[in-house]
């Protein structure tokens, strides 16, 4: 299998996520599945997340990774004015590094940060089939198709032409990164790609997960999603795309716990 990447659109993040509102994501679907009273405040704009540091080291770890430094040290600066009394680093608290921070106009990581970055770019390196995913291919291409009778996009972390799909996650620790999946739906996620991929090349591709951890020692694993479950999970997808529409026609959104439940603990 050897794929065209010309596909893809090439569009900065902003401007995808700018487009939630007339398109239907993976991320949209999984809040809706959680919960549709959730997903609809979102949609409507009530609810704005706020961008914690962990989601900034994970950013951050995925531009330096798949799209490369020149546009890792574009996108972010790093470390912070010295206090000459100590030759370390101004607290980012602190009055000084807050001044800096404002002037950079871009997202900062302190040297820590950066150093972690580093490492699980090495991680991602040094692992063999993650370093053959990903030696070849296009960094958050863009796709936009009809999906289950509703505009949808994709913005794949990796696509590579010869392999598929890969989605890049970063986590605390491996050990628990298969419940981890099961737990954040990543199963859902990436069968929203294939199939939405699938609508404008007419292929299932394979997929695969590439995850590292944020943490000593730092360790690389690399997942093939299976056929089977990519299956159950697009079965799973579309049936909630059904039940989208229907709440979207009739302006219902529940939270799921409208009915009493029984709680049995043995």
């Amino acid at each position: 299998m050897t794929l065209n990447t010309t596909i893809f659109i090439s569009e900065p993040a902003n401007e995808y996520h700018s487009k939630a509102k007339h398109y239907l994501s993976s991320h949209q679907l999984i809040d809706f599945v959680k919960c549709p009273y959730l997903y609809n405040k979102k949609r409507l704009g009530l609810i704005t997340g706020t961008e914690s540091q962990a989601f900034l080291l994970g950013s951050a770890a995925h531009t330096l990774i798949l799209e490369g430094r020149d546009k890792y040290e574009s996108d972010y600066a790093i470390g912070g004015p010295i206090n000459p009394a100590t030759g370390r680093p101004y607290g980012n608290t602190t009055k000084k590094f807050l001044e800096w921070q404002e002037v950079q106009q871009k997202p900062v990581l302190t040297f820590d940060q950066s150093e972690t970055i580093e490492a699980m770019l090495s991680a991602v390196r040094m692992n063999e089939y993650a370093a053959a995913l990903l030696k070849t291919g296009v960094a958050e291409g863009v796709i936009r198709a009809e999906y289950c009778g509703l505009p949808c996009q994709i913005r794949l972390d990796w696509f590579n032409p010869e392999y598929g799909i890969v989605d890049l996650k970063t986590c605390d620790d491996l050990t628990w990164f298969e419940s981890d999946a099961r737990r954040f739906r990543y199963q859902n996620q990436v069968a929203f790609y294939q199939c939405v991929l699938d609508a404008v090349i007419e292929r299932l591709v394979p997929v695969y997960i590439i995850a590292v951890e944020k943490k000593e020692p730092f360790r690389c694993g690399v997942w093939e999603v299976t056929a089977e479950t990519l299956l159950t999970a697009r079965a799973e997808n579309e049936a909630a795309i059904e039940r989208l529409k229907a709440a979207k026609s009739s302006d219902t959104w529940v939270t799921g716990y409208e009915d009493l439940r029984m709680l049995s603990i043995v």
